[in-house]
């Protein structure tokens, strides 16, 4: 275990890529180069609210002292360690909007592990950089203690994401809009510092390209190949590092459906090169089932991000990145006929995902009419989602009419069904029950997957509005809880939150939807 004012980082970005070394913060346009160098600028009071012991574990990371606390509020830096922000683009809203780069997000460093893997530490909130055009470089409390739980949350659900060590207070004030209605308000300031083998986005590739900057796009290409993906090598790699970009980004895609999580800002500068979820901003999971809900207000009322976008906008996206690329590739033929295949890749990861929170031991292909129909009869009822698919595990197969049925999803139910929704749901049981007869594992091992599949506990967003609330007002028992209970969300010891959103939380600012400087 090492502390963080004492290690050796390593600054592989830094010394592989041309950057702007001169410091200056101002705002401006950085062509020509990947980065800019910039350090955190300190804050009055810094104070440890939250730390990952587990991430902290896995890194070897030791518990920070007063020192380690400066280096996680921005205050000082270790000797080794050479700050930047990165430049990138991206595709917001459907529209490209040139150059962005971390406004708010500063690279610290590459931590390195006794294994040899690599982890990148970023503070984010931590103060200006030449990327944050007119803002001012922070991040509230409420959106900080959102990033932090989510991103360990997610950790927890088994989907890939970046991660977060820790939550530090800074003592000082940030003015912000949150709804971008002309009320901003002064709230408490945080710093998040956030851990990932790389946050390199599809943004980075696509600025060179619009920069027509194809030198320094090939060499971020090959470098990310070499340092990310390893085991791609001989003269087609270009083309099998896209296909497997598109893989972990459809494997991404559909662990998001699978816990009925909605990121709300799918740009092509919040899509990791890796697979990974990363900036948590206007996030949410979904209470009653409805896959054009969207929690971010900027995106309304066209809801291109909505839940049930979701896989559609990956797709779009991938593409975005393939134009990015396809400068440095002799053909683009190659390109075309890996994106065309997602459909197919992302519909068989699907189908089998479902067959988890379903319960079956395989999907056939009659098994697309009863999962097609499933989707049909949710969209009906609206159910809250992660209550019915518990509810689901522990139906009688023996059913005894259309009233048993309904009793049974009660709890999930936003409103009581009337009687087309409560056939279509007896009718949907009915056929469900008859294809889980037929699997070839016992019931029990249909349950066991079901259980792995279907979360029981999920941050929503109320949850985490009321948490908030409580650390502003300097009371964390909420707060501690909830990271208790996130840690291990497919047992019963986040139990006391299983249940619906209430009524109260359906319009309350935060609890249901939310603007991107959430």
């Amino acid at each position: 275990m090492e502390r963080l004012s004492n290690k050796a980082y390593k600054n592989e970005f830094v010394h592989n890529f041309k950057g702007d070394e001169s410091g200056d913060l101002q705002p401006r346009q950085t062509p020509g180069v990947l980065y800019s160098r910039a350090a955190p600028t300190a804050v009055s009071n810094p104070r440890l609210l939250a730390w990952s012991e587990e991430l902290a574990a896995e890194l070897g990371i030791e518990k920070p002292n007063k020192e380690d606390v400066e280096i996680l509020a921005g205050n000082r830096l270790a000797p080794s360690m050479q700050s930047y922000a990165a430049c990138y683009g991206g595709h917001q809203f459907g529209h490209w909007a040139g150059q962005l780069g971390d406004g708010r997000a500063i690279t610290l460093g590459e931590w390195q592990t006794e294994e040899g893997k690599s982890w990148e530490l970023q503070l984010k909130g931590a103060g200006l950089t030449p990327y944050s055009r007119r803002a001012d470089g922070r991040a509230v409390l409420r959106s900080s203690v959102r990033e932090y739980m989510m991103s360990e949350a997610m950790h927890y659900l088994g989907v890939p994401t970046t991660r977060a060590l820790s939550l530090v207070s800074t003592g000082d004030k940030v003015l912000r809009d949150m709804f971008y209605n002309g009320n901003p308000e002064f709230e408490p300031g945080a710093i998040v510092m956030r851990v990932a083998p790389s946050f390199i986005r599809f943004g980075n590739f696509e600025i060179l390209a619009a920069r027509k900057e194809y030198e320094h796009l090939r060499q971020l290409v090959d470098w990310t190949i070499s340092r990310y993906y390893p085991h791609i090598t001989g003269e087609d790699k270009l083309i099998l590092w896209y296909r497997e970009v598109i893989e972990r980004t459809a494997s991404m895609i559909v662990e998001w459906l699978r816990v009925g999580f909605v990121h709300g800002v799918m740009n092509t500068d919040n899509m990791s090169i890796l697979g990974l979820t990363i900036d948590y901003g206007p996030y949410s999971f979904l209470d009653d089932y409805d896959p054009q809900f969207t929690p971010n207000t900027t995106d309304l009322p066209g809801r291109r991000y909505a839940f049930g976008q979701q896989a559609g906008i990956a797709y779009w996206n991938l593409g975005c990145l393939a134009n990015a690329i396809a400068p440095i590739f002799e053909s683009t033929d190659g390109l075309i006929a890996a994106l065309k295949e997602y459909e197919k890749l992302i519909s068989e990861k699907f189908f089998a995902m479902m067959a988890g929170k379903l319960g079956l031991d395989r999907v056939a292909q009659e098994d697309a009419a009863l999962i097609t129909q499933w989707e049909q009869t949710l969209i009906l009822l609206k159910p809250d989602m992660t209550i019915f698919y518990q509810l689901l595990i522990d139906l009688p197969l023996e059913l005894e009419g259309e009233e048993q049925v309904v009793n049974h999803f009660s709890e999930s139910f936003y409103e009581d069904p009337d009687q087309p929704q409560r056939q279509a749901l007896y009718s949907l049981m009915q056929k469900w029950v008859e294809r889980v007869r037929a699997n070839t594992s016992s019931r029990e091992e249909s349950r066991a997957r079901m259980k792995k599949s279907n979360p029981r506990f999920i941050l929503r967003n109320y949850l985490l509005h009321q948490a908030i609330e409580g650390l502003e007002e300097g009371d964390s028992s909420l707060f501690n809880k909830l990271e208790a209970a996130m840690k291990e969300p497919y047992s019963g010891k986040g139990d006391e939150f299983f249940a619906k959103r209430p009524e109260w939380a359906t319009q309350k600012a935060g609890c249901s939807q939310l603007s991107c400087s959430s």
